[in-house]
């Protein structure tokens, strides 16, 4: 029996099991370990019941809550949500593994963690807007205090420039929800509910709503020119968290994105154009600024909007093509930059610099660490053989047939991340031996492993990428053909 209520709960249980550990416990770190495995591994097993060819909800659990609000818990996933589902569970497992180097206040730190996990689990499998909400806002507060508590030097800047731009996107998704639920027949929370009161409204009105959602999702893709909270929590949370940060918040922007262009059909197709431009603009803007910077840390957070700007291309296409890659390179995306994250944080715990111009010639003290960072900078460049050239060819695809030859300016910040990445190998693993590098030590078994997971996956995916893609089928196809009929 396959409960979603159980797979959300999995996390929790494991954090109240770690707040009745003694503070000094050796056990705090392998109970985490064991329940992000259990998490991950009851996840997984949804996959051999899930039913590839529909695109109806699966697994659904509603209770009613408050029938006078209109509000219940409502769980599902489709072939949208699962597979970020998955790379939730996944991400996690491979971040707690990566926070050995936590020795501090360890108990607060893995809790912490755990309910974070089931936070983001809520947002992807609810099916209520007001669920929805919740699980979007308790987010911000495990973050807070894993950014604050166990940052960098500026920790407690980035942890509030991260709460204040959340909350204030928020507040615009907010405002957007209410008129829908005053719009809504019976005043109803649900998102089938709100999703037919949506649609009888005028198209102005859904323009406006939609624009509240931009707002909101944006914050958190994030888009230009909203991203300022970005850069400053990257570079200042812990390698770990920053796993996290990029490999999953960032998707839930982009999927809470998808699920109102659903609701709001009408608003998305007055904007594509828009869309199309905004898209093309974050590509470019996220592609200049990482290669301006020095900090690998900080390159990889500003490639990221480069890289969600390529998902909002692929949502603007509007198409079966455009939405199937915005959602594989949601996948590979977090995949990527997971992998990054822990690559850099792991040789940053070993120099204590982040900047380039501090590393040469590691190809020859770390060969491993060489190995594993150049196909994951090559996987960011989106080369045949990795998830990102599958996401992208798809993503090209369906923006030619809906804009034609002016989808070549994504080929613009294509060459921007491939001379960046291509600096960066070089500067890192060629040239002349620096003294103070030689005794830098190599991948370890466990983090050899936690990045072997990354690699193996988006190199799996990349050659074979057959199963995901039907994975997501049946949903894509559910989402283009409402746009087609439209038209």
């Amino acid at each position: 029996m396959h409960s979603l209520t159980l797979l959300l709960l999995l996390p929790v249980i494991g954090a109240i099991i770690i707040s009745i550990l003694p503070s000094q416990s050796t056990l705090i770190r392998t109970a985490a370990i064991a329940f992000a495995s259990i998490t991950l591994l009851y996840a997984i097993s949804f996959i051999f019941a899930f039913d590839t060819n529909s695109s109806a909800l699966q697994f659904s659990k509603i209770v009613p809550w408050n029938t006078r609000m209109g509000t219940s818990f409502a769980l599902g996933i489709d072939g949208i949500s699962f597979p970020m589902v998955l790379l939730a569970t996944l991400l996690c497992f491979i971040a707690i593994i990566a926070s050995q180097s936590i020795t501090e206040r360890t108990k607060g730190y893995y809790l912490l963690m755990l309910l974070l996990e089931s936070a983001m689990l809520g947002v992807f499998m609810a099916q209520d807007w007001s669920l929805f909400y919740v699980f979007w806002e308790f987010t911000l507060i495990p973050l807070f205090f894993l950014i604050d508590r166990w940052g960098g030097k500026r920790r407690s800047m980035a942890s509030l420039n991260f709460v204040l731009y959340t909350m204030g996107g928020s507040v615009f998704m907010l405002l957007s929800l209410l008129v829908l639920f005053d719009a809504t027949p019976g005043h109803s929370f649900a998102m089938d509910a709100m999703l037919e009161g949506a649609r009888a409204l005028p198209e102005q009105t859904q323009v406006l709503i939609f624009l509240g959602f931009l707002v909101g999702f944006g914050v958190k893709m994030p888009i230009f020119p909203i991203h300022g909270w970005l850069p400053l929590a990257h570079v200042e949370a812990p390698s770990p968290v920053s796993i996290l940060l990029s490999g999953i918040l960032l998707k839930m922007g982009a999927y809470g994105l998808i699920r109102t262009a659903f609701m709001l059909p009408e608003a998305v197709l007055s904007l594509q154009t828009f869309l199309m431009v905004l898209a093309l603009f974050s590509l470019i803007y996220g592609g200049l600024l990482a290669w301006r910077q020095s900090d690998l840390k900080g390159m990889i957070a500003y490639s990221s909007i480069s890289h969600m700007g390529v998902v909002l291309l692929g949502i603007a296409a509007l198409n079966i093509s455009g939405i199937t890659g915005a959602l594989m390179q949601m996948v590979a995306h977090g995949l990527v930059a997971g992998a990054l994250f822990l690559l850099i944080g792991l040789l940053y715990e070993r120099t204590h610099t982040r900047e380039i111009t501090d590393y040469s010639s590691l190809v020859k003290i770390t060969p491993r660490f060489a190995v594993f960072t150049s196909l994951a900078f090559l996987a960011a460049v989106g080369m045949p053989g990795t998830a990102g050239f599958i996401a992208e060819l798809h993503i090209i695809i369906g923006a030619f047939e809906q804009w034609g030859w002016t989808v070549i300016l994504v080929s613009i910040g294509v060459m921007i991340s491939a001379a960046y990445a291509a600096r960066t190998m070089g500067r890192l693993f060629t040239g002349p031996s620096h003294g103070n590098m030689d005794g830098i030590s190599d991948l370890k078994p466990v983090e050899l492993f936690a990045a072997s997971i990354l690699v193996f996956g988006f190199l799996y995916l990349g050659f074979f990428p057959g199963f995901t893609l039907d994975l997501m089928g049946a949903s894509a196809n559910n989402f283009s053909q409402l746009f087609t009929s439209l038209k």
